[in-house]
């Protein structure tokens, strides 16, 4: 699948593919390649995969291919909303269930409970899975607000110690699950998430950015144009060198210039 259009910003690729289906099969393909590597490397892959709308095209076409053996891989999540059910609409292991894990059938799916009575224990224990089970890949989005996770700005530690921790969600950050139709109001949406960490997601051996969308835009020529920040933690993949951020044609808009 080749780029329309190809760019650096200080370490980052940057790929612009003419749609989001493009771009979805663009990633789908690099992320097979790591994948396959890593089982060939040490018999099984560990990866962390996004949830949410701008994922759809990638997580249809990674599990659409036959050249990943999912018996191999151990799959794990970035963030859950504290209080919820792992059956509410709005649950991301759900959201991953259905768009994924259930096709695919992995050897082993680690979901971060929700519904927990001690969030932190619950942090610390799943910081613990992540540690034994370094990550091979990690396949993100970058939020409205330019979060990664739910690691929203302004708060947002690009030198957090935790690998997963409770975090109060921005009101920018509710304002997109309301978007997105995850939530019928605002009110709705949980105050607080379990999240992994921005050194958490970037550990990973390959770092994939998939960002499509016009309601992306703005935030995409921030991150690749403003300081590299927490008041746009998203940002901080242009230090990273291991990443590569996969953008459409409408997300991408305001940087081939």
């Amino acid at each position: 699948m080749k780029a329309s259009f190809e760019t650096k910003k200080d370490d980052l690729p940057v790929s612009i593919y003419p749609t989001n289906k493009e771009m979805g099969m663009a990633a789908a393909e690099e992320a097979a390649a790591v994948i396959r590597e890593a089982i060939q490397d040490n018999g099984h892959a560990n990866i962390i995969i996004a949830t949410g709308n701008s994922q759809l095209t990638f997580l249809e076409a990674l599990s659409a291919r036959e050249d990943v053996d999912w018996s191999h891989i151990n799959v794990f999540h970035m963030d859950e909303y504290v209080g919820i059910s792992a059956d509410h609409p709005a649950s991301f292991p759900l959201f991953l269930h259905r768009h994924i894990i259930d096709k695919v059938k992995p050897g082993n799916f680690y979901p971060i409970i929700g519904m927990t009575k001690d969030p932190e224990e619950t942090c610390r224990r799943y910081e613990q899975i992540l540690r034994e089970n370094p990550a091979d890949l990690c396949a993100l989005g970058i939020g409205e607000n330019g979060h990664l996770a739910f690691n929203d700005p302004p708060l947002a530690r690009f030198d957090e110690p935790k690998w997963v921790h409770v975090v109060r969600l921005a009101d920018s950050c509710k304002r997109q699950q309301v978007g997105e139709g995850h939530f019928k109001s605002i009110e709705d949406v949980p105050a607080e998430a379990i999240s992994l960490s921005i050194p958490a997601l970037l550990t990973a051996k390959r770092v994939l950015a998939i960002v499509p969308e016009g309601r992306k835009a703005d935030i995409v020529a921030q991150t690749l144009t403003g300081p590299i920040s927490p008041l746009c933690p998203a940002s901080i993949l242009r230090t990273t060198a291991h990443a590569h951020l996969y953008l459409d044609a409408d997300s991408g808009a305001r940087i081939r210039a």
